[in-house]
């Protein structure tokens, strides 16, 4: 999306309405060549397994009683994590992106859904393509209806008709994009479970970031993100969701896309001033050390089912 749809990122076109769904359309069919050629010709002497990983947040409904605001949240995941989840468990893509894409591509006088259709045979083909799920996870947003004027320019934006409220009470410490919301992951998980047939999950990121540097390496908001996120993935687990495997993002601090250096995911911290980048670890990294020793946070007690 950031790619083909907003230019933001490369490689940088800006391909409005169109570009982010040729661009998903070409990595799903993609990646169920390569997992079909893995099948056909290595599974059997390797024993490997070849997933995708996907990045999504969680949306939450504003309103829990209301039915607009649940659907526009539904609509919410079903255009982040859907949009590949679905082609790849389930055969095509999410009904209501389906439905709302081709609404407002009718409404534009265009003849085809700026949504491109897979034929029946690439449906079966793409569906299963999965041995595992890798999931990256950073935050969540409340969801609710909005409607965009059809006359407006189209854009993956526009296209789900709901607007991303948060709560000014959740603690952000870094991108501005990037709210910690741990319980917004096991409702993610708990999703996954029942929209996939509760397949193999990897978390494959999950993490938080600083923009202001801490000269004492204190980044006590990075512990208290971790211990909540990795506390609602054993609550999730005990769900009896399918979690095998999690990974803190990131290891060290590193270029951010378009942000560069100035946004800073590490345990360890990196000085890019010095030629040779020394390495300095953040509070961060005794506690992870921890909770890795012992598979899950030392102190039993501190896990609230």
């Amino acid at each position: 999306e950031k790619g083909y749809e907003t230019g933001e990122h490369a490689p940088g076109l800006k391909l409005g309405g169109c570009g982010a769904y040729k661009a998903a359309h070409h990595i799903i069919k993609t990646h169920a060549k390569v997992w079909h050629s893995y099948n056909n010709t290595w599974r059997r002497e390797q024993g490997g397994m070849v997933g995708i990983s996907l990045t999504t947040g969680w949306g939450e409904p504003v309103d829990p009683h209301s039915q607009t605001d649940r659907d526009a949240a539904e609509r919410y995941i079903q255009f982040h994590l859907g949009w590949f989840a679905n082609p790849i468990f389930r055969g095509d893509y999410p009904e209501v992106m389906k439905n709302y894409v081709g609404k407002k591509s009718a409404q534009q006088g265009l003849g085809t859904s700026r949504l491109p259709s897979f034929s029946v045979q690439e449906k079966t083909y793409i569906k299963g393509t999965s041995d595992f799920l890798g999931i990256g996870h950073f935050t969540t947003r409340y969801v609710l209806q909005k409607n965009f004027p059809f006359l407006q320019v189209s854009s993956y934006h526009t296209d789900h008709d709901l607007a991303e409220l948060v709560d000014p009470n959740w603690p952000a410490p870094g991108s501005k994009w990037l709210y910690s919301v741990p319980w917004g992951f096991r409702r993610l998980l708990n999703f996954i479970k029942t929209q996939y047939g509760n397949p193999l999950i990897y978390v494959t990121e999950n993490g938080v970031s600083e923009t202001l540097q801490c000269p004492q390496l204190c980044d006590e908001w990075r512990i208290q993100y971790l211990k909540g996120y990795i506390n609602e993935i054993l609550k999730a687990l005990n769900d009896g969701v399918n979690v095998k495997g999690y990974t803190a993002w990131s290891l060290l601090d590193k270029f951010e896309w378009n942000k560069g250096f100035s946004e800073r995911f590490g345990l360890y911290h990196i000085d890019f001033k010095n030629k040779n980048k020394p390495r300095y670890p953040k509070a961060s990294v005794d506690y992870y050390k921890k909770i890795i020793s012992a598979n899950g946070f030392p102190n039993p007690r501190e896990v609230m089912s």
